[in-house]
């Protein structure tokens, strides 16, 4: 930055901050004109012209400071509050989680600024919560979403993100109603069902929730969440073959994550199809090494097949990861009895009983 348009871009941020808004667009015109490669000139005119109400130019300054400068966080916090003016709300969500993404503090400070400036304005007060809900201070993201709906901010993605604050804070019923409002508002975001779906599963109410998830998948058929949730919920319900069916399509889709092999494991199991159980467990421990239930239940599985040194092996592992579970050292204790090692198994059920696990009499090894 040469030093003349280092001086035009100050006295931009100078004139802007003042208010003159007029004279920081011509302050950062003349940045541009001596560099025109420069996002910055770009984000604080764009700034600017979104402060007189010129939201359309606003937009197409960030547009160009983004381009020039993909990293740029303010660019996408003003193009995000550019997007809200204009009722725009998913591009709105798009920026600001972006901005987010690359500086949660600089987001948070845009937004705090802009309700300095005016506390009138609805759309700084939803993005802040937006930021608040991704920095897991939930309390606040409540406060900013409640605040933005007093200012008559009725959007669906105002009720969905308060909806997942309560969520996050174990007030499901407040989050439900919260996507029942934002569900009237839109009903077409998948999103929204997926969420309430996740609400209702922790109030028990499975046959919501897989309505809910069921709905998701109709409108959004790519969605692998939306499957893999409802195949966890199925398996909740006992309904293996189903579960095994999502969690099957969520693979396909492309969810290669060790939770939904470790689920489809689980359902494996239940069938007594322990060959599948075990091959599942092992994508799971692969994708995560550290995945402490997924040994133990392929340990199980390998007790019912008879192969006590693969299982105490599992168990072992489990042990490794997670030393306070007195239930595995029980089963382990179980395969070395079962091996004729008595002194070991002695050793690993006294071990069981002092972290609050009872052996039981002709108890084996039992998934979790």
């Amino acid at each position: 930055m040469s030093r003349l348009e280092d001086e035009a871009t100050k006295q931009g941020n100078l004139l802007r901050d003042k208010g003159d808004f007029d004279g920081a667009i011509a302050a950062y015109t003349e940045a541009i004109r001596l560099h025109p490669q420069n996002a910055q000139p770009y984000s604080g005119r764009g700034q600017a012209y979104l402060r007189k109400g010129e939201v359309d130019k606003a937009i197409a300054d960030c547009n160009r400071a983004i381009e020039l400068d993909p990293m740029m966080a303010e660019a996408y916090c003003c193009r995000a509050d550019s997007h809200g003016r204009n009722g725009d709300f998913d591009k709105a969500v798009a920026d600001c989680t972006e901005a987010i993404r690359l500086d949660p503090q600089r987001a948070e400070a845009y937004c705090t600024e802009a309700i300095h400036l005016d506390a009138h304005r609805a759309e700084a007060y939803f993005a802040r919560g937006l930021v608040y809900a991704k920095k897991s201070e939930f309390d606040k993201a409540i406060v900013d979403f409640t605040e933005s709906v007093r200012l008559d901010l009725r959007h669906a993605e105002v009720y969905c993100g308060r909806g997942y604050a309560y969520h996050k804070k174990g007030e499901f019923d407040k989050a439900i109603a919260d996507y029942d409002e934002a569900v009237r508002l839109d009903p077409k975001q998948a999103i929204t069902y997926c969420n309430r779906g996740l609400s209702y599963v922790k109030k028990g109410g499975y046959d919501k929730a897989i309505a809910d998830f069921t709905e998701a998948v109709r409108l959004s058929p790519k969605d692998a969440e939306a499957y893999y949730n409802r195949g966890c919920t199925y398996g909740k319900k006992g309904d293996h073959d189903k579960a095994i069916a999502d969690y099957t399509e969520a693979v396909r889709l492309n969810l290669k994550q060790a939770v939904v092999y470790y689920g489809r494991g689980c359902c494996y199991a239940e069938k007594g199809d322990h060959d599948k159980a075990i091959a599942d467990y092992g994508e799971a421990v692969t994708l995560n090494p550290e995945y402490a239930e997924a040994y133990y239940n392929r340990g199980c599985a390998y007790v019912e097949k008879g192969d006590h040194d693969k299982a105490i092996n599992d168990f072992t592992a489990a042990i490794r990861i997670n030393p306070k579970n007195g239930y595995v050292f029980y089963s382990r204790g179980y395969s070395y009895f079962q091996k004729g090692d008595r002194a070991q198994a002695d050793a690993d059920l006294a071990q069981a009983e002092k972290l609050g696990y009872k052996a039981k009499p002709g108890r084996e090894a039992h998934r979790q």
